[in-house]
């Protein structure tokens, strides 16, 4: 890894530690849902957290935003919204005459979209070319975001009443998607006693800067891949557009991001180099919310459906040696 010292390396290190740890002062025990979304930030992604209400899907794209000395807004979505709500309006000044642009909510490093599928497809889509291009156009004028820029979505995946499903390529545009599930018996006794202590999400301290965050996100990049672990994810992205059980498999968009999810995992770890093991354990939060499963095999269940045909296909797919 061509880190411009090893100082350097072991600071970086150490900052995603810190930052780990801060979160966890509020989301107890749930350290592998924690690692997940911290890779998805350094990993330059837009994080979908999808589970049923009250396990923490609010708070914990809160703990993120607050463990970063940077700009956040958070967007109830409903659905009266309309786009100008998200990405700004022009405002015509009396005074100058002419028209000024108001800057929306997305003009901001990290954005939380809470309740994402409860706004119309319309609304929606007004998010797509900033979470693809990190920019927005307005009145034929391209107004660019801040950086780092993230957006989180939480969305409940059992509630139908009022909500409308994202399509497909918003669904591409996510980087990860991830669900935080119950806490183990020992996990929720041990929230019971912390109850208590446990900090405030007001309350959390930032422990890094906007720049601090750039800066290791442009470590990840510096990660060496072999040759054959990119063919290893070749190959399990290709199998999804083959697969007897899925319709739509994942797109190049995925191939890219699975990569880049395997070098933020190798960061985080204190690696030097990619591991089968970091794809593996990526695969099914990086593809499975990108492919979709034949009409005659949709459940109820159809996203945990695809979680499971992504993990049949990674337990299918050779290792390289």
């Amino acid at each position: 890894m061509n880190f411009p010292n090893q100082q350097t390396a072991m600071n970086e290190l150490q900052q995603i530690q810190a930052l780990q740890q801060n979160i966890e002062r509020v989301i107890i025990g749930k350290p592998d849902v924690v690692r997940l979304a911290i890779i998805a930030l350094l990993a330059e992604g837009h994080l979908l957290i999808e589970d049923v209400p009250g396990v923490g899907k609010t708070t914990l794209a809160h703990a993120l935003a607050k463990s970063i000395d940077c700009t956040f807004q958070r967007i109830q979505f409903t659905s009266d919204m309309l786009p100008s709500d998200i990405i700004g309006v022009s405002v015509y000044n009396q005074q100058r005459r002419e028209f000024e642009f108001q800057y929306g909510p997305i003009f901001a490093n990290i954005v939380l979209a809470d309740e994402i599928n409860r706004t119309t497809p319309k609304t929606q889509s007004s998010l797509l070319e900033a979470m693809s291009e990190r920019q927005v156009s307005v009145d034929g004028i391209t107004h660019h975001l801040k950086t780092p820029f993230m957006v989180l979505a939480t969305q409940n995946p059992l509630e139908y009443h009022g909500t409308y499903p994202l399509p497909e390529s918003q669904l591409d545009r996510f980087f990860m998607r991830l669900r935080i599930g119950y806490p183990a018996p020992d996990q929720e006794k041990a929230i019971l006693k912390a109850e208590r202590s446990m900090i405030a999400i007001e309350h959390l301290q930032p422990v890094l800067s906007a720049r601090d965050v750039t800066a290791i996100q442009a470590m990840v990049d510096q990660v060496p891949i072999d040759e054959s672990l990119q063919e290893y994810i070749i190959r399990i992205v290709n199998r999804t557009r083959t697969s007897k059980w899925l319709e739509l498999g994942a797109s190049p968009r995925g191939t890219l991001a699975l990569q880049r999810a395997a070098r933020a995992s190798a960061l985080i770890a204190g690696r030097q180099y990619c591991l089968p093991d970091d794809i593996k354990a990526l695969a099914v939060s990086v593809l499975a919310h990108r492919v979709m499963l034949q009409t005659d095999t949709l459940s109820e269940t159809g996203a945990e459906d695809a979680e499971r045909v992504i993990q049949e296909i990674v337990a299918e797919t050779p290792v390289p040696l």
